[in-house]
């Protein structure tokens, strides 16, 4: 008989390779589109969390990022780092920075940061969306642009009328708050929806990429053990 092909081992079983690793931490880079913890259902179990405590029993998840959000994402190798990260997350000790590609050119200065400070909320009747609301959380959000696009490198071209080409932008962006879809509201409540936002975007800027264009490239703190600054950073896919 001839040689013994071994069958693909399914994705979720690979070993996935840390962005950082140490006794007390791990982080990984989220795909796009994959859940950080199980959702609710047996086709929703593959998540970042299970993928990783195949290889790492101990990891327990420390934050989260949408599902459609790809990037950085921290896990806690004991419960009191787990205490410990979650506390310095929710004082505002952790330095976060994402990247976005948005509809439309932002009128600003080059380089220079501006900040959108807007109270957002759940709108009940339309879980999970949030909306910008006097009755809201205090969410603060800073943002600076990076370059000025046009869409046709993201998009093939049946997804757009000829000559229809959508401007967009790079930006550069620091959640100063941790709300629920907060960068993805508040760019929306800007006037510069997210490229791919199924939940938020109208629909040219929607179907002008094959995923949301929001991804956590950068993730500073110091360590709660050795009191050292790490700095983790994640190249943006897009």
């Amino acid at each position: 008989s001839g040689p013994m092909h071994p069958s693909p081992a399914p994705v979720s079983t690979d070993r996935p390779t840390p962005l950082y690793e140490d006794d007390h931490l791990l982080a990984f880079d989220k795909p796009s589109g994959l859940l950080c913890v199980p959702g609710r259902g047996p086709d929703k179990q593959d998540c970042l969390s299970s993928r990783v405590q195949a290889h790492w029993p101990e990891a327990l998840i420390v934050h989260r990022l949408d599902m459609a959000t790809s990037g950085i994402v921290l896990m806690a190798r004991h419960i009191e780092m787990q205490r410990a990260m979650s506390a310095a997350f929710g004082d505002r000790q952790v330095h976060k920075i994402y990247e976005a590609i948005v509809g439309g050119h932002p009128d600003t200065e080059d380089g220079a940061w501006n900040e959108i400070d807007a109270p957002i909320q759940a709108d009940w009747e339309r879980r999970p969306i949030q909306i910008v609301s006097a009755g809201g959380k205090q969410s603060i959000t800073q943002w600076k642009l990076l370059e000025r696009l046009s869409v046709a490198k993201f998009t093939s071209p049946c997804d757009l009328t000829p000559g229809k080409e959508l401007s967009c932008a790079r930006l550069s962006l620091r959640p100063i708050t941790g709300r629920t879809h907060q960068l993805r509201v508040h760019l929306l409540h800007h006037g510069f929806p997210i490229l791919g936002d199924s939940l938020y975007a109208p629909e040219d800027i929607q179907n002008a990429a094959p995923r949301l264009l929001l991804h956590a490239c950068l993730l500073q703190f110091s360590h709660p053990v050795s009191g050292v600054e790490v700095r983790i950073e994640c190249p943006v896919p897009f």
